[in-house]
């Protein structure tokens, strides 16, 4: 199976349209277009009954002590967790395409609804989810995308990883709200194929490709 794209090429650095956060002119960021990305799919394997979108960035810090703190940094060498961005499952088998901004266009405070989506899919919770949970502003339930805001302080580059799966099931085995840890155990032992797209993206200005 091959995964393409008009918005993002594999191993390049994503374009601030796709990002929840872009550098500010004044500050460290600000909100951005939060666009999903087009995506693309062919050579599906034979059985395919629907499809599970996950983007996630390995790359968060595991811990948040220095996170977007003045005159500290996040050191590269500090170990690093997962981040999901994106969860959408239950992608009928005939579908090929998801249009850029399709599925998010600009940010939502509180949280995109969820978890039914267009032409019959459903859509995760992302980890802004537990980001907010403190912030009474933007506190909610975070369905679908949400790009990327790593910590502008992060001396390492992010990457974001979209990964489609081909399965061999109708209805992903997920009921209500659901993450995207609870998808990857649910599909566990369905899939027939997969294939990934990865981008980068950094808020600090002294990271270089």
């Amino acid at each position: 199976m091959k995964l393409t794209s008009q918005s993002l090429t594999d191993g390049a650095r994503i374009a601030g349209e796709f990002a929840f956060c872009i550098p500010a002119t004044e500050g460290h960021v600000q909100l951005g277009q939060n666009l999903n990305p087009h995506l693309s799919w062919s050579d599906v394997p034979a059985g395919t009954r629907s499809f599970a979108l996950i983007c996630h960035d390995p790359d968060v810090p595991s811990s948040g002590e220095d996170v977007n703190q003045e005159g500290r940094s996040v050191p590269a060498s500090l170990p690093r967790v997962d981040f999901f961005h994106w969860i959408l499952v239950d992608i009928p088998a005939h579908q090929r395409e998801i249009a850029q901004g399709s599925f998010s266009s600009g940010v939502t405070p509180g949280g995109k609804p969820g978890p039914d989506a267009a032409h019959g899919t459903r859509q995760g919770v992302n980890n802004y989810t537990e980001w907010f949970a403190a912030d009474e502003s933007m506190r909610g339930n975070y369905h679908g995308y949400d790009g990327p805001c790593p910590p502008w302080n992060d001396e390492l580059m992010h990457r974001y990883v979209f990964t489609l799966f081909a399965l061999d099931v109708n209805r992903c085995p997920t009921e209500g709200r659901f993450t995207g840890p609870e998808v990857r155990a649910a599909i566990a032992g369905h899939v027939l194929a997969q294939a990934s797209i990865t981008g980068t993206y950094t808020l600090n200005p002294s990271v270089s490709d």
